[in-house]
C-alpha cells in the first residue's frame, strides 16, 4: 500500500469514527441535558442585582439544604456568591457555611459582610479552615471541615449543595435542583454551570472544554441507572446527607483531585433496593446544563486556560506514560486526520482523501455546533476543532511534564504531586 493508500485508509478511518461518536456514543454532542425553563441571565447584565426574580410554583417536598462553600483567598468573587445563594427562592430550610481555608485576604470578613448587606447573615456560618492534614487536598478538606460542622447540628440538613465560592447561582437554581431531585428519587443532581466565556481565548477554547468533557461523559449516559457511566461538575452538585454517609463521606475522597467525578462515581456504584412504595433512592444521579447558573471566574489568557487544564488533565490518564501516548495519537486521529486529509487531497488532486476527510471535518464541526450556541459564540469556531484540539494535547503533554517534575496539580499555592485517580 502506498502513501495515497494509507492517507485515504487514515481519512476514512477517522470519518467512520466521527459517524460512530454521532449514531453511537450516547447522543453526547446534543448538549440537551437541561433542568426545566427557569430564568436566564439577560444580556450585558453582569450580576442578577439588576432583574426582577420570575414567579415560580413552590417545591412539592420541601427538604433543609445547607450549602458548603470551600473558600480559599476568594474575597473578590464572594460578595456575589453568597448574594446570589441568599437570594435564593427555594421555600424550604437552607443555611450556608463557609469554610475559610487558610485564607490571606480577608475571604470570611467578605462573606460576612456580604451577607449583612442583604439581612441574612444568620443563615451565613463561617468558619476557620484547619491546617491540611497529610493526604488530603486542601477543597475536599475544607468540604469535609464543612459537612462535620453541619452534621453536628441539632437537625442535620436533608442535602448538601457543594458549590465553588466562583458560582453565581440564577435565583430559581436550588428550588428547580432540589425538584429535580426529589421527583426523579436522585441521590445527586449537579450542574456544569455556564463558564465565563468573554475574552478572545475563552470564546476558543472554553466551549471545547465542555465538549471535551461531554464526549468523555456523556450526559445521558450519566443520567442512565443502567449504565456505568459516571460523573458530576464541582461548581454545583446537590447531593442527599443519606447518600453521601452510605459511600463514607468525604474522606473516601479525600485524595482526589478531579473529586466531582470520583463523588458522582461512589455514589451511583450503589444499588440499595428500591421500596416499591416509597421509592427512596438507589444510587441514581443527574448531570446537566445551564445557561442561568454561571461561574465568574476569569480566564482572560492562554496561559490561565492552559493552567487550568494542565492541572488535572494527566491525572485523568491515572499518570499513565501508556494512555497518555494512546491520547496524542487518538486526538490526532479523530480531530486531525479529517482537515489534513480534506486540504491535501485538494492540493493533490486526490479526490476520495479530499471527500472523505471534508465529510469527518463537517461531522466534527456539526457536533461542535450546539456547545458552541450554548455559549452563544460564532459557528465559524465550529470548524477551529482541530486546532482548538491541538492546543489541549499540548496541555495534555505539558500536564504530564509537570507531574513528572513535581509540579503537578498546582492550585492556590499547594502542590499536589500525587493524586489519587480511583473511582
Amino acid at each position: 500500500m502506498g502513501l495515497a493508500g494509507i492517507g485515504l485508509g487514515l481519512t476514512v478511518l477517522s470519518l467512520l469514527i466521527w459517524v460512530g461518536l454521532i449514531v453511537f456514543w450516547g447522543q453526547f454532542w446534543r448538549a440537551d441535558q437541561r433542568l426545566e425553563a427557569g430564568d436566564q441571565l439577560p444580556e450585558n447584565k453582569s450580576t442578577r442585582e439588576d432583574f426582577t426574580h420570575p414567579p415560580i410554583h413552590p417545591s412539592t417536598h420541601p427538604r433543609s439544604i445547607c450549602a458548603i462553600i470551600p473558600a480559599r483567598n476568594e474575597a473578590d468573587l464572594l460578595p456575589i456568591t453568597v448574594r446570589s445563594l441568599l437570594r435564593q427562592t427555594y421555600p424550604g430550610q437552607f443555611s450556608i457555611i463557609l469554610v475559610d481555608d487558610q485564607s490571606t485576604d480577608g475571604t470570611g470578613e467578605a462573606a460576612q459582610q456580604a451577607a449583612e448587606m442583604v439581612g441574612q447573615a444568620d443563615r451565613l456560618t463561617v468558619i476557620s479552615g484547619q491546617p491540611l492534614p497529610a493526604g488530603w487536598t486542601g477543597k475536599l478538606w475544607a468540604m469535609e471541615q464543612g459537612v462535620r460542622h453541619a452534621q453536628q447540628r441539632p437537625s442535620p440538613p436533608d442535602y448538601f449543595l457543594f458549590t465553588d465560592a466562583d458560582i453565581e447561582h440564577s435565583p430559581t437554581n436550588l428550588q428547580q435542583l432540589a425538584d429535580k431531585a426529589e421527583q426523579n428519587h436522585l441521590d445527586l443532581a449537579s450542574l456544569m454551570v455556564l463558564l465565563r466565556c468573554q475574552s478572545f481565548w475563552e470564546k476558543l477554547l472554553i466551549p471545547a472544554f465542555v465538549f471535551f468533557f461531554q464526549l468523555l461523559y456523556p450526559f445521558p449516559w450519566v443520567n442512565n441507572p443502567a449504565k456505568k457511566t459516571a460523573a458530576a461538575a464541582g461548581g454545583c452538585i446537590l447531593i442527599r446527607r443519606q447518600a453521601l454517609d452510605r459511600i463514607g463521606g468525604i474522606q473516601v475522597l479525600r485524595n482526589a483531585l478531579i473529586d466531582d467525578c470520583s463523588l458522582a462515581a461512589a455514589v451511583k456504584s450503589t444499588h440499595p433496593p428500591i421500596h416499591p412504595s416509597t421509592h427512596p433512592p438507589s444510587g441514581k444521579i443527574w448531570l446537566g446544563l445551564t445557561q442561568s447558573t454561571r461561574s465568574l471566574r476569569p480566564y482572560p489568557s492562554l496561559q490561565t486556560i492552559w493552567d487550568m487544564v494542565a492541572r488535572t488533565a494527566y491525572t485523568q490518564l491515572g499518570y499513565s506514560p501508556l494512555l497518555l501516548l494512546g491520547t496524542v495519537l487518538g486526538m490526532g486521529l479523530v480531530y486531525l486526520v479529517s482537515p489534513v486529509g480534506a486540504v491535501w487531497g485538494v492540493i493533490a488532486g486526490d479526490w476520495g482523501v479530499a471527500i472523505a476527510g471534508l465529510a469527518g471535518w463537517l461531522l466534527m464541526a456539526l457536533a461542535y455546533w450546539p456547545t458552541l450556541r450554548l455559549y452563544r459564540c460564532s459557528p465559524l469556531l465550529a470548524f477551529c476543532l482541530p486546532a482548538i484540539s491541538f492546543l489541549y494535547t499540548l496541555m495534555t503533554l505539558d500536564s504530564a511534564l509537570r507531574h513528572w517534575r513535581g509540579q503537578g496539580g498546582a492550585w492556590k499555592g499547594r502542590v499536589y504531586a500525587e493524586v489519587s485517580t480511583d473511582e
